[in-house]
């Protein structure tokens, strides 16, 4: 018996039987297209039987069609979507009411979500928008003494307040914290600091007198995070160097004291691994070492345009600098290799005929220089050894 007849002898005479072979014989194409669409099985389930309970509904206007495989893959698609909107809108309404929720959640509720969290966040901030919350909320000093400690006006201390709070709330609303601005500002302004023990003020004060008469663990404590302190300096004179290509550009170079030429190269030794600060100088590009060297020598001169020279225009130093004044960035260069009596190349890999790494041991010459080992990506283009990052 075909679709057609099963069809008609349901609408006439509600035949549970004629219903029940309909079903059997496409049961597994309306499953199959409700699976596919909504990829859950218990809502295929779902679908498929509000499928067949519409067939039923309409089966007098459908006893003389012939195609009913293709009506029940049609009406499948549409109800499948329907329910899919409808999920969505559901999922939505629910977001929105946690959201709702979250937002009117007291301060204290939020501060215990957030707490664990805050300083991570704060210390991700740039310099200018940390030195603003830790100031304004850790501190508890008004706008008008921000602005003026940062340099500003109460206007412009506001305004960076705000941005700052704004990314905290980011970064919260990142790990499913969602708040206010506002409610997360009264937080911290009201959590952030607790008083110390009473005694420890006393403590500290004697120990930091003393220049190190504290417990070994607080020793090495300190230590540690003096060579994490003068590592990162290292850092950010490579990166901070690059900026000065953002600042400048590829016009003239415009310093108060301009550097004369680059003295012809000094090739080096191959064999050479051993580079103190006083042997510094502008190696060329022929050899990635002499690219290395060439930009220790050149960040040591404060000379912009010999920088320019030893780096990958494509390299990631120019992503991750920012453009701060050329002046400001060479400053901070000399500052930071000032610190320095050297550096040792530990290792060498050759990934590629043009491309190699670096690894190398800055040298500070005192027990508290960085013991960790940084490493520089060398590139080849045209011939010529450039620091890519």
């Amino acid at each position: 018996m075909d679709d057609s007849a099963l069809l008609r002898q349901f609408a006439e005479n509600a035949s549970e039987e004629a219903f029940a072979m309909l079903v059997t014989r496409h049961v597994n194409l309306v499953y199959s297209v409700a699976l596919r669409l909504v990829g859950n099985p218990h809502q295929a389930e779902e679908i498929t039987q509000a499928v067949f309970i519409i067939l039923a509904r309409k089966a007098a206007q459908l006893r003389e069609a012939k195609a009913l495989a293709s009506w029940l893959f049609q009406t499948t698609r549409l109800t499948a979507n329907n329910f899919i909107r409808s999920e969505s809108r559901r999922r939505r309404r629910e977001q929105e009411a946690q959201v709702q929720s979250a937002m009117n959640e007291p301060e204290s509720a939020v501060w215990a979500r957030i707490a664990p969290m805050l300083d991570t966040a704060v210390g991700a901030l740039r310099e200018k928008d940390r030195q603003a919350i830790v100031l304004r909320f850790y501190e508890g000093k008004n706008l008008r003494e921000v602005g003026r400690i940062l340099g500003a006006s109460e206007g412009a201390a506001e305004k960076r307040v705000s941005r700052a709070l704004e990314r905290l709330r980011r970064f919260f609303a990142k790990r499913g914290i969602a708040s206010t601005t506002a409610t997360i500002a009264g937080a911290i302004s009201a959590n952030s600091v607790q008083a110390a023990p009473a005694a420890l003020a006393k403590s500290v004060t004697a120990a930091a007198i003393t220049k190190g008469a504290a417990g070994g663990s607080t020793l090495i404590h300190m230590k540690g995070t003096l060579k994490t302190m003068a590592w990162t300096k290292i850092k950010t004179a490579v990166v901070a160097g690059a900026a000065i290509l953002l600042a400048v550009g590829t016009t003239a170079v415009i310093i108060h004291h301009p550097n004369p030429a680059p003295p012809g190269p000094q090739p080096i030794p191959s064999s050479q691994t051993e580079f103190p600060k006083a042997s510094w100088r502008f190696a060329g590009h022929a050899e990635p070492e002499a690219a290395f060297e060439s930009t220790f020598w050149a960040m040591s001169q404060g000379d912009a345009k010999a920088y320019l020279a030893t780096l990958a225009p494509d390299g990631g130093l120019f992503k991750e600098a920012s453009g701060k004044p050329a002046d400001q960035i060479i400053a901070a260069n000399r500052q930071t290799v000032a610190e320095l009596t050297g550096y040792r190349i530990v290792d060498k890999t050759i990934v590629s005929p043009n491309r190699v790494i670096l690894t190398f041991l800055p040298e500070t010459g005192t027990p508290q220089g960085p013991n960790r080992t940084g490493k520089l990506v060398i590139v080849r283009m045209d011939g010529e050894w450039k620091v890519s990052g």
